[in-house]
């Protein structure tokens, strides 16, 4: 880590990106923002992201709330009740986030090949 050079690490782009440019975590609050209403269980957003674990779900919740994209309110009941829904910092990414999505269907056989 000592040979990464500062500029690097001071980029905005490596820095903003690298916490939530991972496989499912622009999935996980597509979903969250598309909701109903705005809040989903965890088994509720298992079921639209079938090709991804558990445990990976799992991870990708808590990284996107310890970058406080995602707040998990947890209910004390018997069993737990747990639900996940996007803050204010979250909302606000979501209209580069759809601009992406749409930049991405307008553009999907352009960029996606075999």
């Amino acid at each position: 880590m000592a040979d990464i050079k500062a500029e690097y690490l001071a980029c905005p782009i490596r820095q903003v990106v690298s916490r939530f440019g991972d496989k499912w975590s622009m999935l996980v609050l597509f979903l969250l923002d598309r909701s109903d209403t705005g809040i989903m269980r965890f088994n509720e957003i298992r079921r639209f992201m079938t090709d991804c674990s558990q445990k990976m779900l799992s991870q990708t919740l808590k990284n996107l709330e310890h970058n406080h994209l995602v707040h998990r309110e947890v209910y004390p009941e018997v069993p737990p009740r747990v639900e996940y829904s996007l803050t204010d910092t979250g909302k606000s990414l979501m209209p580069a986030l759809t601009a992406l999505i749409a930049w991405g269907k307008e553009h999907f056989n352009e960029v996606v090949t075999d």
